[in-house]
């Protein structure tokens, strides 16, 4: 067993070394229906899934992934019972928190994408500090997600853009693919080449809609607190046995 998880690590590493892949996103589905399964109380299931998390991005850097981007939490997700969004907002603080510094120490670069003004600017402040922290680190930049919605991005955008045209900052014949990757959460950071979504459903969910028109799908029937190590080198395998003709043929 030990064997085989070596050889699989190895063999997801050269393919990362040699720039085969550079951006994975992952959509982290199944805590839930894990906890129901064993018969626990969802509680467990995020609990459970945020150490998931934890060994998943210590893996990616262990790699030598540029960049990895984790779905938290969707815009849609505040329509859940109200005390399971309580539950999650204060278990994403108490791991920012107790998190900061062995991802510094590691070497990671944190970003948050989505909206802020609907967190408690308690929270915000501290998403800013863990920004500001490791802002100068060169290893894995981890992207997290949270009250994060595509549409809502893809929006915001738009209107951001006919602000600018409006005050003269630039031209309607400015405008195309470029500059409006400019203007969303992930600028100056490349679409993903993989996106993984675990818990067997098949859609994005809102997740990356723009970033992801090339983007190659994984889709596992593991719920994410089952999710591991050896799962995450499989799918990497898995994409560089995929021809990528990006509409040419």
């Amino acid at each position: 067993m030990v064997i085989q998880q070596t050889i699989l690590f190895e063999e997801a590493k050269f393919i990362i070394q040699e720039k085969i892949i550079r951006h994975i996103a992952i959509i982290m589905d199944g805590n839930r229906r894990w906890a129901n399964r064993q018969n626990l109380p969802h509680t467990i299931g995020h609990d459970t899934g945020r150490k998931t998390f934890k060994n998943i991005v210590k893996h990616a850097s262990s790699l030598g992934l540029e960049y990895l981007t984790t779905y938290a939490f969707s815009t849609e997700n505040w329509g859940r019972d109200k005390q399971e969004v309580f539950f999650l907002m204060d278990l994403f603080v108490e791991s920012l928190r107790n998190e900061i510094k062995e991802l510094a120490d590691n070497n990671v670069r944190l970003k948050f994408i989505g909206r802020k003004d609907r967190l408690d600017n308690k929270f915000v402040q501290l998403m800013k500090k863990s920004e500001y922290d490791t802002s100068n680190n060169t290893g894995l930049t981890l992207q997290i997600a949270l009250d994060y919605g595509s549409r809502f991005e893809i929006a915001m955008a738009l209107k951001n853009i006919v602000q600018d045209v409006q005050n003269g900052t630039i031209l309607c014949d400015d405008i195309d693919e470029k500059l409006i990757d400019s203007y969303l959460y992930t600028n100056n950071i490349p679409d993903p080449d993989l996106i993984i979504r675990t818990g067997g459903e098949y859609r994005l969910s809102n997740y990356l809609l723009w970033q992801s028109a090339y983007s190659e799908l994984y889709i596992t029937p593991t719920f994410w607190p089952e999710f591991d190590s050896e799962d995450f080198d499989n799918a990497i395998i898995e994409f560089s046995k995929r021809q990528r003709r990006w509409g040419k043929g």
